[in-house]
């Protein structure tokens, strides 16, 4: 197992502790993680995609992911909690996910979207 702190920024964020579970892939990613807090209040296993994208998904995606905190920040934005900074980490989302929308319809239209092939 290995253990990723890049989140850890504030007290909130260094009580969760995220483990990577797996080996990286075919693809050179891992498909397991584990997220928990110390009293295991939070205990949240999240797998992702493991193998070719076919029309059934085996585990969460990146859009997926992208796709929920997109929602949680836009509604920060229409709360109490509308700042700058929220602003621009939705405009980043959202570029990571229109670029992940354009490597899809790219690999669709080269016929090799659900293989291992470039």
């Amino acid at each position: 197992m290995r253990e990723i702190t890049g989140h850890q920024v504030n007290g909130c964020n260094e009580s969760l502790k995220i483990e990577v579970l797996d080996e990286p892939g075919e693809g050179g990613a891992c498909h397991k993680y584990y997220i928990s807090t110390p009293d295991l209040l939070v205990a949240c296993p999240i797998e992702f995609q493991d193998g070719p994208v076919s029309r059934q998904a085996n585990g969460l995606t990146h859009e997926a992911l992208i796709a929920i905190v997109i929602d949680r920040l836009e509604g920060f934005q229409r709360g109490p909690f509308a700042c700058l900074e929220n602003a621009a980490a939705l405009h980043h989302l959202h570029a990571a996910q229109m670029a992940l929308h354009e490597r899809t319809r790219a690999r669709l239209a080269r016929g090799v979207e659900g293989t291992h092939e470039q």
